[in-house]
């Protein structure tokens, strides 16, 4: 049976680590991006503000209710990386002159979903979303052209694989005595919603892939390749004989390159 105490070291060990990151991002280097590319990236960066400005209570209380305090304040950490996330998407966005939105309709769908039923529900929906957004935070990373854009890229990036393996470790308790039809059931339906996740990715943030280098039809096909490994390493649980990935384990490392 796996526990979070791991986890729990791991993001309490990242505050120190974050700071000394975000301090390296020189914000005073002045934006060599044109107009056009300036408005792709900074219409993409509102969206995804908007999205990690969670307080996340509804999750916590969820997980509250579940009994495992340290899986709680693991959790509890996760969401506090996800603000940092929001704030540094706003930081961009002053950046790029640019301003926060209060409201989009993809923030409210995905926040409707997540709500439907319970704590499993909810931490697979999380699980869709960072998975499908992930290769974008990549591209971001290595192909932005603008160095604070790749530096923001870089710093969330690294903690989204973390967060997607956290995921996958308490989905993998979640699914323990799940018959395997029911958990074809669940991956059939995950497939689903990752489907229609890519897809709104590719077409509201197509500019800022394109100023990536990104084609938006091939980034929907790796998206879903990264969906699936992150899907499959969830619903293999323990009773298929699957490692549960800790935050030292490799063991969907491939999940960054795929």
């Amino acid at each position: 049976m796996i526990t979070f105490d791991s986890w729990v070291e791991h993001f309490e060990a990242n505050a120190d680590r974050h700071r000394r990151t975000d301090a390296l991002i020189d914000w005073t280097v002045p934006s060599a991006l044109d107009d056009r590319t300036r408005r792709a990236i900074a219409h993409s960066f509102q969206r995804f503000e908007l999205g990690e400005s969670g307080d996340g209570s509804h999750l916590l209380s969820m997980a509250e209710a579940a009994g495992d305090p340290t899986y709680t304040r693991a959790l509890s950490l996760l969401v506090a990386e996800e603000q940092k996330h929001s704030a540094l998407f706003a930081r961009g966005l002053e950046y790029l002159d640019a301003p926060t939105i209060d409201s989009h309709w993809t923030d409210g769908v995905f926040t409707a979903l997540r709500r439907l039923i319970g704590l499993r529900t909810e931490i697979g929906l999380f699980l869709i979303a960072e998975s499908v957004a992930m290769g974008y935070f990549v591209a971001l990373a290595e192909q932005a052209p603008d160095p604070v854009i790749r530096s923001i890229g870089r710093r969330i990036a690294d903690d989204e694989r973390n967060h997607i393996r956290f995921q996958i470790d308490r989905l993998g308790v979640g699914f323990d005595g799940i018959s395997a039809p029911g958990r074809l059931a669940i991956g059939l339906a995950w497939g689903v919603v990752a489907a229609g996740a890519a897809t709104v990715l590719v077409v509201d943030h197509r500019a800022a892939l394109h100023a990536c280098g990104v084609r938006p039809a091939a980034y929907w096909v790796q998206a879903m390749k990264s969906f699936t490994i992150a899907a499959k390493s969830a619903l293999a649980g323990t009773k298929a004989g699957f490692e549960l990935a800790g935050p030292e384990a490799g063991t969907i490392a491939k999940f960054a390159q795929s």
